[in-house]
């Protein structure tokens, strides 16, 4: 099957990302559970413009260091659950794409208001998800994880597909990269 959308995603820390993807692994229905954890910024951009999205999803990540997502709470989805993220910084970087990315965005990118979160169990009768709730919003303990860098997927019909991975820029290499040139953006486009 070709790939009918891309998908933007930060990347966690490998303990982060392994902690949340064996929660998935037990509580999400197995026969829809294709996927790692993951925490998605942007669910559907058109595949025409992944010359333009790799360039300026590489361009921000070179230009943004490692920052923290503080884990605040678990949430209930009707059909779901997931543990809410709160980063200014990873807000901000979101941001800073719907700035460049407006003439993209499907509608629900330009509807999304967050909060950014890592779903854990989907897709399962309500009382089902509220009983998982209630069992880990009793064990929870607010923290921080890493966010390390952005990645970018195809939507293949269920499954995604890896298409790059842009890890953030080291400590102190952000501050001293050169913004993009109106030209050099314009050529990356094309």
């Amino acid at each position: 099957m070709d790939p009918t959308a891309l998908i933007i995603t930060l990347r966690m820390e490998d303990s982060a990302a392994e902690h949340f993807t064996r929660l998935r692994q037990a509580h999400f229905p197995a026969h829809r559970n294709w996927l790692d954890a993951h925490v998605t910024l942007f669910h559907a951009l058109p595949v025409t413009a992944l010359d333009e999205v790799l360039a300026d999803v590489a361009d921000l990540a070179g230009r943004t260091e490692a920052f923290a997502l503080a884990v605040d709470r678990v949430l209930f989805l009707g059909g779901g659950v997931a543990y809410a993220m709160t980063s200014e910084p990873g807000l901000a970087l979101r941001d800073a794409l719907v700035v460049r990315w407006t003439p993209l965005l499907g509608r629900q990118d330009r509807a999304w208001h967050g909060p950014l979160h890592v779903t854990v169990q989907n897709k399962v009768e309500s009382a089902v998800a509220r009983q998982l709730h209630a069992e880990l919003a009793l064990e929870f303990v607010p923290h921080a994880v890493q966010a390390t860098g952005l990645q970018v997927w195809y939507y293949v019909g269920g499954p995604w597909e890896h298409v790059a991975t842009f890890p953030f820029a080291e400590p102190g290499a952000a501050a001293n990269a050169p913004a993009p040139s109106p030209a050099s953006r314009s050529s990356a486009a094309s």
